[in-house]
Formats: structure tokens, C-alpha cells, sequence
């Protein structure tokens, strides 16, 4: 009963932590591009500053997985919650285009700890594989939540205040979890001394395993997808007319549509499958990303979102789960790490790809492009996974 309780209240910790941090960056992130482009950057610029998130993480993801295994998740925690406020108080104390550049890196970078420690707490804190799905699909039920009310505060601080104030509130909501960080429970970091031989498995061999192939290749699916909209609906927006709150509440929509995915996700793949489940969510993710230059109304765009938050909401808690059950014990924060760096991979490439398309071809191609890769991966990793759907997980 110790246990249970212990672990509710670690349970309450980490979903705090990882609602304040989340409401941090999903208040500046829509806001960045607009800022950005108020600076005067073009659509390759852009591009170029939103994959400047992701291009240390996908450098150290991995090295910080190991950092989590060997000493621990609250000091990474820490150091990260204080790095991503640093980045948030870079472009209000100097509104420039480096200020920016330099933001997105320390942020991405400071994030990667955060996630990773985070996701790292919740595995061992689970008694049974069924309590760590659990665990899982609330801290993506948090996140989801993050995603709806973040961009609803940037959108509202910018159009009432200024950008800068976007990212002044967003450093002062960073303090709050680096406070509630201390309250990890250290003795959670359990070292596996009875696993033989701790070394001998590699992740090139784990990479083996279709089931982690297919897993990783869906987050890295879903979640370029999410920072694509993010990153150039605003754009799309400002050009039709609309404003700084309107975009805000476009890409709070989606957020908020992920929340019932979420709650009912572990019913829809007991009486679905995983792997049907994860194809017709992505494939309707894809499809709204299409049909998204041919909504000319608000409402039109609203529902599109809302399509889009429905497909895009089941592939993250399922490819984390899949990820950790696929991990050897003592490596579980190595393996989440290469999730990330996987990640962070797809958020590096996209963003520049779609820059490119978006400054040869015009803005609404990137909707286009994105919505194919979507529909495509999906089908991709459908014929990947085949029969393995059962294997390893058991979802």
C-alpha cells in the first residue's frame, strides 16, 4: 500500500513537472515564428530556426540517456528546467534573430534531460507493465493538455502585449518546475545488479527488433508532423488575415483534441489493435494536412485541427511504451534517449526540407508534401510491422 501511494505521489510529481515545462514551450514555440518573421525572416529562415531545436539533442539524446542511467534523473531535471527558462529570457532581454537561434538551441538541448529523465522516472516507478502504459498515457494526456493551453497564452500575450512578453511569461513559468523538481525521490534510480552481462546488448542490435524500428519510426512520424503545423500554420495564418488569438486557438484545438484519444487509447487498442489503431490515425492526420489550403474559414480550420489532434494523438504514448518494454532494464534511459534522438532527427530534417519547399513552391506546399509523408509513413511502417504487431509489447 506504501508502494501504491509512493508511487501516486511520484506519479503527481512528474505530471507536474512535465505540465509546467510543456505550457513553457508550447506558449513560445507558434509565437517564434511569428516573431521571427516580424524580424524579417524569410521562409528558409524559418525553417533553419525551427530545426535549430533539435540539432543538439540529436547529438547528445543518447549521452544523456546514459547521464539519467548512471547518476540519476533530479539533477538532470534541474539542469534542465534551468536551461530552458535561460532560453526562454534569451529573446526578451535581446529581440534579435541570434537571440532566437541561440534560444531554440538551448531550449531543444534542456529539454532532451527533462523528457528523458521524466519518461525514465515513470518506467521505474511502474509496478507492472499494464500501471506503466497507465503512466504513460497520462504523461501524454499531460502534454496534450499543454498542447491546448500553451499556444492559447502565447497567442493572446502577443496580440494583447508583445512577443517579448511571451517569452518573459514563459521564463517565469519555467521556475515552477525546477522548484518541484527537488522533489524527486532519488532512490527511485534503481540499479540493475542482477542483469548479466550489462553491456552486451547494443543499440545497433536492439535496432534489430521491428517492433522498436516500427515504434520509433512512428513517434519520429508524428511528431515532425506536430512541429511542421506549429511551426508554419502561423505563417499560413498571418497571410490570410488572421490573428496572433485565432492561431492560437487553431493550434490549441489540436492539443485539446488529443486529450480523449489519449483517455480511451488503451480501450481502443485492446478492441482495435495497435497497428490499425496507429494507420487510420496517422492517415487522418494526413488527410486533414491536405485539405488544410482548401479551408478558407476559421471553423473549416478549427475542425481540420481537430481531425489532425485525433490522428496525431495516438502515436506518441504508444511508441514511448513500446519503447521502454523493449529496453533492456539497465539501458532504459540509452534506449528512450535513442527515441529521441530519432526524434529530434525528423525535427531536424523537416523544417529545413520544408523551408526549401516552402520558399521554392510556395507556403501551402509544405501542407501538401507533409500530408503525403504522412499517409506514405504511415502505410510504410504498417508493412514494416506486419505480423510483429504482437510481439514484445503486447498492446
Amino acid at each position: 500500500m506504501n508502494k501504491l501511494s509512493g508511487n501516486a505521489t511520484v506519479l503527481k510529481i512528474v505530471l507536474l513537472i512535465m505540465l509546467g515545462s510543456q505550457l513553457m514551450l508550447n506558449m513560445s514555440r507558434p509565437v517564434i515564428t511569428l516573431f521571427a518573421s516580424n524580424l524579417g525572416a524569410s521562409t528558409l529562415e524559418i525553417g533553419f530556426l525551427t530545426a535549430s531545436f533539435a540539432f543538439l539533442p540529436l547529438l547528445f539524446a543518447i549521452r544523456a540517456g546514459k547521464i539519467a542511467d548512471r547518476f540519476g534523473d533530479r539533477l538532470p531535471v534541474v539542469a534542465g528546467g534551468i536551461g530552458c527558462s535561460l532560453g526562454m529570457a534569451l529573446p526578451f532581454v535581446f529581440p534579435a534573430m541570434w537571440a532566437l537561434f541561440v534560444s531554440q538551441v538551448l531550449v531543444g538541448l534542456s529539454h532532451v534531460f527533462i523528457a528523458i529523465c521524466l519518461q525514465n522516472v515513470l518506467g521505474n516507478a511502474a509496478a507492472s507493465k499494464e500501471q506503466r502504459d497507465h503512466y504513460f498515457s497520462m504523461l501524454s494526456m499531460v502534454v496534450a493538455i499543454a498542447h491546448f493551453v500553451g499556444p492559447l497564452m502565447g497567442g493572446y500575450t502577443a496580440e494583447h502585449y508583445s512577443y517579448r512578453t511571451v517569452f518573459q511569461t514563459a521564463m517565469l513559468i519555467g521556475m515552477v518546475p525546477i522548484l518541484i523538481s527537488f522533489y524527486i525521490p532519488v532512490m527511485l534510480r534503481k540499479k540493475e545488479e542482477t542483469d548479466p552481462a550489462p553491456d552486451s546488448t547494443t543499440l545497433l542490435s536492439l535496432l534489430k527488433l521491428p517492433v522498436l524500428r516500427n515504434a520509433l519510426a512512428t513517434s519520429a512520424l508524428v511528431l515532425y508532423s506536430r512541429d511542421i503545423f506549429v511551426a508554419y500554420f502561423p505563417l499560413y495564418g498571418e497571410r490570410i488575415g488572421m490573428s496572433d488569438s485565432s492561431i492560437g486557438w487553431i493550434i490549441a484545438i489540436q492539443g485539446l483534441s488529443m486529450v480523449p484519444v489519449r483517455l480511451f487509447l488503451s480501450r481502443l487498442t485492446a478492441a482495435f489493435g495497435r497497428e490499425r489503431i496507429l494507420l487510420l490515425s496517422i492517415q487522418i492526420a494526413g488527410f486533414a494536412f491536405v485539405l488544410i489550403p482548401y479551408a478558407g474559414h476559421i471553423s473549416l480550420l478549427l475542425l481540420l485541427s481537430v481531425f489532425m489532434g485525433i490522428g496525431l494523438g495516438c502515436g506518441q504514448p504508444l511508441s514511448m511504451s513500446t519503447t521502454y518494454s523493449a529496453s533492456p532494464k539497465n539501458k532504459t534511459g540509452e534506449v528512450l534517449g535513442l527515441r529521441l534522438a530519432t526524434n529530434r532527427l525528423s525535427q531536424l530534417i523537416a523544417p529545413l526540407f520544408f523551408g526549401l519547399v516552402g520558399s521554392w513552391i510556395g507556403l501551402v506546399s509544405v501542407f501538401y508534401v507533409s500530408g503525403a509523408f504522412l499517409i506514405g509513413g504511415a502505410l510504410l511502417t504498417k508493412t514494416k510491422a506486419g505480423h510483429q504487431d504482437q510481439e514484445g509489447v503486447g498492446m
